[in-house]
């Protein structure tokens, strides 16, 4: 079992213990969520440290979505729970960075790259995504790409 679904799994029960019910749904739902993706495809296999992390990144994005969606329906009992679980699955996460080390990162990948034009940015993404995995959301490093190549 990988590192990071052990803890889960450790914190769930100690969520449990304490009688955290918000922590207790995210956790679970967590956990179902890499359930399923092991699951998924032709055959079950276990999933490592990295894909379990790719789970709890997209899990993390629905979260942010969902919120965004109640508050423009006037549903911020409701936003603000989908904000607390992402609070929670963002323990799991690692740190997000900062505006300018995206900055950083993308003038330094369009140097290296010899990028020029928005005609190359497919090119700079390509470069730029695995540098930034699971640090940075995707609209966020293409809006940064986009600026700097535009």
């Amino acid at each position: 079992m990988s590192a990071l679904k052990d803890r889960l799994t450790a914190d769930l029960t100690t969520a449990m213990k304490a009688r955290d019910e918000l922590t207790t749904a995210t956790l679970r739902m967590m956990l179902a969520a890499v359930k399923t993706a092991e699951v998924a495809g032709k055959s079950a296999r276990e999933l490592a440290d990295d894909e379990v992390l790719a789970v709890l990144t997209a899990e993390a994005k629905k979260r942010r979505e969902a919120a965004d969606v109640f508050d423009s329906r006037d549903r911020g009992e409701l936003a603000a729970r989908e904000r607390a679980e992402n609070t929670i699955i963002e323990r799991y996460l690692p740190a997000q960075l900062s505006d300018e080390e995206l900055t950083g990162l993308v003038s330094q990948t369009i140097e290296e790259t010899g990028a020029a034009g928005m005609k190359a940015m497919g090119q700079v993404m390509k470069a730029l995504m695995p540098k930034v995995t699971g640090r940075a959301d995707g609209g966020r490093v293409s809006a940064e790409v986009r600026r700097q190549l535009g």
